[in-house]
């Protein structure tokens, strides 16, 4: 018995038709919209930000929406997961970086060092942090944005 499988030209234009569509990010984005910000996803932030979970209190502290009293409630959240969400998430406020940035966990502060929107001036307070690990991370990212604007 052979392996190879010989289809005939109809077949194959069957197979063709039937082939999924290959979207676009922006066409599947239009597709599903996310759902709209209201008061009471907002309220619903700021309770799930009181559990005792560490673990729903890091998914409010990834979310794009949550409060500013909220995204400063969490940074100095006893959890270091928490706070390293925290540092992660591109909507988190510059003094709430530049304190997270001095957090005493190097998870955190690494976290810190790779956010795009971390100000000039932590990044140089950072590159200069007593952890190795911290520092690569941000030499690393230094030299990604140095290659960025020499192909520029």
């Amino acid at each position: 018995m052979s392996c190879i499988r010989f289809n005939t030209p109809a077949q194959r234009a069957q197979l063709a038709a039937m082939a999924p569509q290959m979207l676009t990010a922006a066409e599947v984005a239009a597709r599903h919209p996310a759902p709209p910000v209201t008061p009471t996803k907002i309220a619903r932030l700021r309770l799930l930000a009181q559990s005792e979970n560490p673990k729903i209190r890091e998914s409010v502290a990834s979310s794009y929406h949550a409060p500013a009293d909220v995204v400063e409630a969490l940074a100095v959240d006893p959890d270091a997961g928490v706070r390293a969400w925290l540092a992660r998430n591109e909507t988190t406020p510059c003094d709430v970086l530049r304190v997270l940035a001095r957090d005493e966990s190097e998870t955190v502060r690494g976290w810190v060092a790779l956010n795009f929107f971390v100000p000039a001036d932590v990044m140089a307070e950072l590159a200069d942090d007593p952890s190795p690990v911290v520092r690569g991370l941000a030499a690393w990212k230094a030299a990604l944005a140095d290659q960025e604007l020499v192909e520029a």
